[in-house]
Parts: C-alpha cells; structure tokens; sequence
C-alpha cells in the first residue's frame, strides 16, 4: 500500500477503536503461523510507552501489522531513528506515523522540571515544545504534545533518507485519551479532502 492507502486503513480502524467496534484482524492461530518465517508490516508507529495508548490497539490491528517503537513522551533518539529506518528500508513500510496523546505523563514531568534539578534526556527532548508551547493559548500540556509531534516528524523527515521520493511518508497524530480518537495533525499532504481530521 501507498502512504495514502496506509493512512486511510489507519483512520478507518481508529473509527471502529473510538466506537468500541474494534474486528481484531489478525490475531488467530493462522496468522501467527504464516509470520513464522517473516514479517511485512506496512505502518511504523513511534508512540509514547503510556499504557493507556497502544498503536494496535488503537488502530484496531493485529500480528504483523504495525512495526511499533515506543518510547515515555515519543521522544526520538539514534536508537529510534535507526530502528524506523529498519523498518522503512528493509520491511518496506510506507508510512511512519509520530503518535503523542492528550495528557502525557513525560510531557507534564518535563513541564514540571525545576531549574535546580539535573536535566534528563525526555526534559531535553520535550524543553523545545515546552518553550514554544508557553506561547500559545490552551492547556500547556497538550500545546505541549502536539508541538513535540510535530517537531519529531520534522526531525525525522530529515533524518531518515529516501522519504518524499515515491517511498515512505512521515505524519504526525494526536490520541485523546477520552474520545479514543485520533487526529492527524497534516492529514492534507497525503489524503483527499474527503477525509477528515479526527
């Protein structure tokens, strides 16, 4: 499937997750069987390691699905980057979505991080959308989250090569913990109109 195509199975099992309409694909005997000998996921998902939010739960997917690395506020290292490139360039996956959510527990530590207190490497990650979150109006913590999303996607649209030449997309998303939906912050550079936000 295309970035496009990706997306859309991404939105449409989101849809069935926040109706609590969920089909769990993929998830018999059978297809544990046929992954045996390999695995062919066509979406990567950098998200947050909060319990409360995962991917294929989320998307409503199943075994070999998703490639998935997590991480406390979805702060991006070399580790990460290298391990999205794997899946991008040795498993083909077309799309790579950034996935934060609504009160991150990372994020409001990062916020909450006292001057005189060692610095860490989530508060050093997340301190760039701390500062230009204090800018905005809302809540700090979701200005906060979807800042940071947009800045990883930023970082690896860079840091992974090949992307934007017919291979893979990279977007970011926005889980609510309450509705259970997703809103894809740019959904316009890879879906028609017809699709929505959300």
């Amino acid at each position: 499937m295309n970035p496009m195509q990706v997306l859309h199975q991404l939105v449409v099992g989101n849809q069935r997750h926040a109706q609590g309409a969920h089909y769990h694909p993929h998830q018999g005997t059978q297809r544990r069987a046929g992954l045996v000998a390999g695995q062919r996921p066509w979406a990567a998902v950098l998200g947050c390691s909060d319990s409360r939010v995962p991917p294929e739960i989320v998307f409503d997917q199943g075994l070999g699905d998703l490639f998935v690395v997590r991480t406390a506020g979805h702060v991006c290292d070399a580790t990460v980057t290298a391990s999205l490139g794997y899946a991008v360039h040795h498993l083909g996956v077309s799309l790579v979505v950034v996935l934060g959510h609504s009160r991150c527990g990372a994020v409001n530590a990062a916020i909450a991080h006292r001057p005189d207190e060692p610095d860490d490497c989530l508060c050093v990650a997340i301190r760039p959308a701390i500062e230009k979150a204090r800018l905005c109006t809302g809540d700090l913590c979701d200005q906060t989250v979807r800042l940071h999303v947009q800045g990883m996607v930023e970082y690896l649209r860079c840091a992974l090569p090949g992307l934007g030449k017919g291979g893979a997309a990279v977007v970011g998303a926005v889980y609510d913990l309450a509705s259970g939906r997703v809103e894809f912050l740019d959904p316009g550079v890879l879906l028609p109109s017809t699709v929505t936000r959300g």
